[in-house]
């Protein structure tokens, strides 16, 4: 079955490590080694970590003499925004009702208020 790219960006996003590392690279590029580092795991399972990144299309790496430097791409997360800006928009509006209805309230509550 194949997987839409954001179903996989989703699940490249749903891992707590995986969002630090993006999180990190938003800072600039960084090798695997720097990459570990705040992390109490293994290279290997930093790597796959990357992998999965990688396949998402969340990071590139490069190849620079001894070193491979992993760098952010910033494309698929504008896809997020954009399917979750039309749920922003909903909350929006909500609140908006939400508001007018409290002052609503409000005012029928400063009327009662006069009345006794």
């Amino acid at each position: 079955m194949a997987t839409d790219a954001l179903s996989t960006t989703f699940a490249a996003l749903a891992d707590p490590t995986r969002r630090a590392i993006l999180a990190r690279l938003a800072a600039g590029a960084a090798t695997v080694k720097e990459l570990s580092a705040p992390f109490a795991m293994s290279g290997p399972a930093v790597s796959k970590h990357l992998r999965v990144l990688e396949r998402a299309g969340l990071i590139a790496r490069g190849r620079e003499a001894q070193w491979r430097p992993c760098r952010l791409e910033a494309a698929p997360l504008k896809d997020v925004a954009e399917w979750a800006e039309a749920y922003r928009r909903f909350w929006d509006e909500s609140y908006e009702r939400l508001d007018e209805y409290l002052h609503h309230l409000q005012g029928k509550e400063r009327n009662h208020g006069h009345d006794k």
